[in-house]
C-alpha cells in the first residue's frame, strides 16, 4: 500500500511538477494539495492515515513555518520542507527543524523548478523513504 502525500505549495505549477514526479514513484500517493497553510490545516483535520507532507515555506496566508507550528503537534505525518530558501545550514532550515521538521530538501531552480525531477528528484525521493522508514 502507497504512502498517502499531502503536497502544500503556493504555486500551482509546482503542486503539479512535484504530483508529477510522484506518480512515477509506486510507493507514494498524493492524495491532497494545498495552496498555503491555512488550507493545509483545513484538510489536516480531516486526514487520519496521512503519511508525509512535502512542504513550501513562502506562501500567502499562513507560510509552510507557521503551519509546521500548529501542525507538528496535531499529526503524526512526517513532514519535509521542500523549498527554495530553506537551503542547508540556513536560518530558515534550522527555524523549520527547530519547529519539527522531519526532512529539509532544496527546490533546485527558485520557487517554481520545473526542473525538479531531474534535478533534485533522486534527492527527494531517498528523502522521503528515509523519514518514512525511520
Amino acid at each position: 500500500m502507497p504512502y498517502t502525500v499531502m503536497i502544500v505549495d503556493d504555486a500551482a505549477m509546482m503542486r503539479l511538477y512535484i504530483a508529477s514526479f510522484l506518480k512515477g514513484l509506486p510507493d507514494f500517493k498524493v492524495v491532497a494539495q494545498a495552496a498555503n497553510g491555512k488550507d493545509a490545516m483545513e484538510k489536516l483535520a480531516t486526514m487520519d492515515n496521512l503519511d508525509l507532507i512535502l512542504l513550501d515555506i513562502e506562501m500567502p496566508v499562513m507560510d509552510g513555518l507557521e503551519f509546521l507550528r500548529q501542525a507538528r503537534p496535531r499529526t503524526r505525518a512526517k513532514i519535509c520542507m521542500l523549498s527554495s530558501v530553506a537551503v542547508s545550514g540556513s536560518p530558515v532550515a534550522a527555524k523549520a527543524r527547530e519547529l519539527g521538521a522531519d526532512g529539509i530538501v532544496a527546490k533546485p531552480s527558485g520557487a517554481v523548478s520545473h526542473d525538479l525531477e531531474e534535478t533534485t528528484g533522486a534527492e527527494l525521493a531517498n528523502t522521503m523513504r528515509r523519514l518514512l522508514a525511520a
